[in-house]
């Protein structure tokens, strides 16, 4: 797929497993204007938007808060219906055919829960089983499976409203995935959680794309999150797709840049090795930031065979940093 800025959304395949054809979504509010007067306006959260998920992806899709990612998630689920154009999930109008569809997705909220806040987190397991009227053999499979792979075992008898963040959070990932869906939104799945819980998440979702080729569409802030898990990386500004393509692309579309730390044997003058320049110097220890698009083993060769080198690391842009930029850029066009 060919990455870059996106103007004006055109039609999607029509085989995308996922398809967005200029799908809109307007609010209309009421705003103040006065002592007992206020005025009726139009908000408009998704604009001609378009994009396609082929069957197995998994793709992050982020922006800024109120960007229109949210809404876009409840268009796919069913929850919210368009004011125009046309969506599909599995062949499937989500707004019009929305119980058919919940047997094909899963959904984890990362700041609201699905499981029952009262019962024990197996109950909450128990009444899924019956509300998707899924299999015995199929639900007790699954269940000791994603049990076992989020590691559950001593929480199935603990009050949901025990649970740590991070304990909930895979509970919920659990429910999304017992009856085995097709397509896995997660919307901020790792927020608040620590960094082992983060890591124990994104290890699991790896393995479940690549073992049973689960569609999976990714909202977060944490772009870790994307780095990780998704090669594709789609980003809405004011309800608008400003860039599809993959993640090297978002970095050159934002003119980011690489940095190479050097540690030398000695405190010497900054390094001189263009197009790398030397942003900082510490004693031996110098920071050399050089395009994120370029390979860094030309220059670490130049250092190495130029320099007492007794140590260096490469550290990847700041996509955050990079995605602001590329918001600064469209907005001073």
């Amino acid at each position: 797929m060919d990455g870059g800025f996106l103007h004006d959304g055109g039609s999607p395949q029509e085989d995308g497993f996922i398809a967005v054809d200029r799908v809109e979504k307007v609010f209309h509010v009421r705003k103040r204007t006065g002592f007992l007067r206020s005025e009726r306006r139009q908000v408009r959260a998704v604009d001609a938007l378009s994009f396609t998920v082929a069957r197995g992806e998994m793709v992050g899709y982020i922006g800024p808060n109120g960007a229109g990612k949210s809404t876009t998630i409840k268009m796919l689920t069913g929850i919210l219906t368009p004011s125009g154009g046309r969506l599909r999930v599995a062949g499937i109008d989500p707004s019009r055919e929305r119980t058919r569809l919940a047997q094909r997705i899963g959904v984890v909220f990362g700041q609201r829960t699905t499981l029952w806040w009262d019962l024990p987190l197996i109950d909450s397991y128990r009444l899924m089983h019956r509300m998707y009227r899924i299999p015995d053999g199929r639900y007790r499979e699954n269940l000791d499976r994603l049990v076992e792979l989020l590691e559950l075992g001593a929480l199935l008898d603990v009050p949901v409203r025990q649970l740590s963040l991070g304990q909930r959070m895979r509970g919920d990932i659990a429910a999304a995935l017992l009856h085995d869906p097709e397509v896995l939104y997660l919307d901020e799945p790792t927020i608040g959680l620590d960094v082992v819980s983060k890591a124990k998440v994104r290890a699991f979702l790896r393995e479940l794309n690549a073992e049973r080729g689960t569609t999976v569409l990714l909202t977060t802030h944490d772009l870790q999150d994307i780095e990780q898990l998704c090669s594709r990386v789609m980003v809405i500004d004011h309800g608008r797709l400003v860039y599809d393509g993959a993640l090297a692309g978002l970095h050159e579309a934002g003119d980011s840049e690489r940095t190479l730390v050097v540690d030398l044997e000695r405190e010497l003058p900054p390094i001189e090795a263009p197009p790398a320049r030397v942003v900082r110097v510490e004693g031996p220890r110098q920071w050399l930031a050089f395009p994120a698009s370029r390979s860094a083993a030309p220059l670490v060769a130049r250092i190495a065979a130029e320099y007492p080198l007794v140590d260096l690391s490469v550290r990847e842009p700041d996509i955050e940093a990079v995605i602001a930029r590329m918001y600064a850029e469209r907005t001073s066009a």
